[in-house]
């Protein structure tokens, strides 16, 4: 009783969160305005546009994952490795986060691979976009600090005040609290290692989070993971020209605006819905658009972003129906793999 009562928590706090953020930011708000500028008003051409790069971030991710499987002899089908991750992202929306596992299952039961060696190339993906993602963010915010400083003041956050907290007697407990948290995990890790049970999935986890070693051709890789965040950040910059309000702010917002979303999607709600809108219009407004603008914009992009997700989920379903399951290959999953 007490699972069903976590997981159902666990599923619908997103929606809840999500929904309380967009509801705090909409209240009152007319929405006939943005009804008006979405059959009058707004450029669709540039909208329709911006799909061809959302698109091709989640193939490059396809064609990505596909090199990384291959050197562990994980015979699957590029075509199946794109027609995963699209249906991945159309699954988060439901469930955030659950798209990785499924994702990985579809490959297994279509393709025949191993789930946990796919798992672990999925955690190694996650560490380089955290590395690309990291790095974009900090040289922009250092090329653009002023601001990142204005974001905070409008936000409440004041790191002045957050470090200002801590006495050195605090500081030495709390780093001796991570260097136990690390001890602690790694003698865990040590413990399920050897135990008998799980050693051939811990092999294959890891042999999937260190398939980056054996990638032959190492320049594609950084080429495809180069191209999944220029391909987002396109995504993204086209939709500036879909309305008058934002077509002429420039590149650099775009940058600054595309930097604090991807951060602000890391709160586990569906395609980041509330976090992205907030951080989004708050940018916009330092940019100098009224809040009215600032929350149409976010509001019409956000929509029609996630409504092409939901299309390219559609159309990988019917596609992997189409193809089907390789003969000979088949791989079936335990219901703990798939679990949430």
């Amino acid at each position: 009783m007490k699972g069903y009562l976590y997981k159902t928590i666990k599923i619908l706090f997103p929606f809840i969160l999500g929904g309380g953020i967009l509801y705090w930011m909409y209240r009152g708000f007319n929405f006939q305005e943005i009804s008006q500028i979405m059959l009058h008003e707004m450029k669709w051409e540039w909208m329709i546009l911006s799909f061809i790069p959302g698109i091709l971030a989640q193939v490059f991710r396809g064609l990505r994952w596909h090199q990384t499987l291959t050197p562990m002899k994980e015979e699957a089908r590029i075509s199946t490795c794109i027609h995963s991750i699209f249906l991945s992202y159309a699954a988060s929306l439901v469930i955030p986060r659950i798209g990785e596992i499924l994702r990985c299952g579809v490959l297994t039961n279509h393709d025949g691979t191993s789930f946990t060696k796919a798992i672990g190339t999925v955690l190694t993906e996650r560490l380089v976009d955290t590395i690309l993602m990291l790095l974009l963010v900090t040289s922009v915010f250092l090329l653009q600090i002023h601001v990142f400083i204005d974001f905070f003041d409008i936000t409440g956050v004041n790191f002045t005040h957050i470090f200002s907290q801590f006495t050195s007697t605090g500081i030495f407990v709390t780093v001796l609290c991570l260097v136990c948290l690390g001890i602690f995990t790694y003698l865990l890790i040590r413990h399920m290692v050897f135990m008998r049970k799980v050693k051939s999935i811990v092999h294959d986890l890891l042999e999937g989070i260190f398939s980056l070693r054996q990638i032959r051709n190492k320049w594609l890789y950084f080429s495809y993971s180069i191209g999944i965040w220029v391909a987002y950040f396109l995504h993204y910059y086209l939709t500036f020209y879909c309305f008058s309000f934002t077509e002429n702010l420039g590149i650099m917002a775009g940058l600054i605006s595309f930097c604090v979303g991807t951060v602000a999607v890391i709160v586990p709600t569906p395609n980041g819905a509330g976090p992205w809108h907030f951080a989004v219009k708050t940018i916009l407004v330092i940019y100098g658009l009224t809040a009215s603008e600032a929350v149409i914009y976010a509001l019409i992009v956000h929509s029609v972003q996630t409504l092409l997700l939901i299309v390219l989920g559609i159309y990988a379903l019917v596609m992997l129906c189409f193809q089907g399951k390789r003969t000979g290959h088949s791989t079936p999953i335990s219901s703990k793999h798939i679990s949430i």
